[in-house]
């Protein structure tokens, strides 16, 4: 599984970073971390894992999401979609045994919230972590997609330091949750993860576009997809090899895609975008759609959700309007 947050969790226009800088200032009254430890490794005890959030009240929930992520569900009594959906995430949130917490709000009581969510229907899914939030979905869900979601959440928080727990009466028995099981591979995933492992990138590549032509909406094999295509560009090169390479060619397309696919595979993603987005400005019609293209796909491949990617876009958006 990727540690980054593929296309599932979609980009929005959210801006709570006015609630984020309230929730980093320490409250009288909030939950507060377990002595001796940084917020992001603690354990807190909450009353259940499941809570029911106003305006008012609000700050407390942005606080936890230090500690853990919290999944806030913008819902409506009169809307039975968010009735079916909250039975959905409460039971998923209880089998995560406090490694997440599942705020309600009510958008008939809490119109600030709806407000500051940018909620333009119900149920509409964000989650924030570390005061921060992270659009997931809106509108109801299966829940097998849900479990995915909240996996990925979980990954995207945990790198950024977000890996503590909180402790309530509703957790389900510890030793039921010592071990859980490894999720199951779909069979239709086999062949294309079996290719990946034996270094058959070529066929690994062929075998998820199969994936994708039957399911389209396979988000997994999306993400899957776009890494391993990354992996086939660099199978066989050098490090050096592909670095000198771009260094001699300042002006070629393909030397500095290469280089940009190299530093995204090393972690150094903030460099290759700026080198592909520098690069963009001076090309025609034709370079510019190369290059355009290589970004999304590396947008992909580093989690659309990541704020990096965020910033990328907004810059890509600029220069292509």
């Amino acid at each position: 599984m990727t540690q980054q947050i593929p296309e599932r969790l979609p980009g929005g226009g959210v801006d709570l970073s006015h609630l984020a800088a309230r929730a980093a200032a320490p409250q009288g009254g909030a939950p507060s971390a377990a002595p001796g430890s940084a917020a992001g490794g603690s354990v807190v005890d909450v009353p259940s894992l499941v809570i029911d959030v106003t305006d008012a009240t609000f700050e407390q929930a942005a606080q936890l999401s230090s500690v853990v992520p919290v999944v806030a569900l913008l819902r409506s009594a009169r809307s039975e979609p968010s009735v079916s959906l909250g039975s959905v995430l409460e039971q998923v949130t209880r089998e995560l045994g406090g490694r997440l917490l599942l705020a309600r709000i009510d958008v008939d009581a809490s119109p600030g919230l709806a407000q500051a969510f940018q909620a333009q229907a119900v149920p509409t899914v964000i989650a924030l972590v570390a005061g921060r939030p992270v659009p997931l979905f809106q509108g109801p869900v299966p829940e097998e997609q849900v479990r995915e979601y909240f996996g990925q959440l979980l990954q995207l928080a945990e790198q950024h330091g977000v890996t503590g727990r909180v402790n309530a009466p509703d957790i389900e028995d510890a030793d039921e949750q010592a071990a859980p099981a490894e999720p199951e591979i779909p069979a239709a995933h086999l062949a294309a993860i079996e290719a990946a492992e034996r270094g058959d990138y070529e066929q690994a590549i062929t075998e998820w576009e199969a994936v994708l032509t039957r399911s389209p909406a396979d988000a997994e094999a999306r993400a899957a997809l776009v890494q391993v295509k990354l992996l086939h560009r660099l199978q066989g090169l050098s490090a050096d090899e592909i670095r000198s390479g771009a260094a001699a060619a300042p002006g070629d397309v393909e030397a500095q895609l290469r280089v940009a696919d190299l530093d995204v595979s090393g972690g150094h993603v903030e460099d290759a975008f700026l080198r592909l987005l520098d690069l963009f400005v001076e090309q025609d019609a034709e370079g510019r759609a190369t290059i355009r293209e290589r970004l999304l796909e590396l947008f992909e491949v580093v989690g659309v959700a990541d704020p990096r990617v965020a910033a990328a876009r907004s810059r890509l958006a600029n220069l292509l309007y």
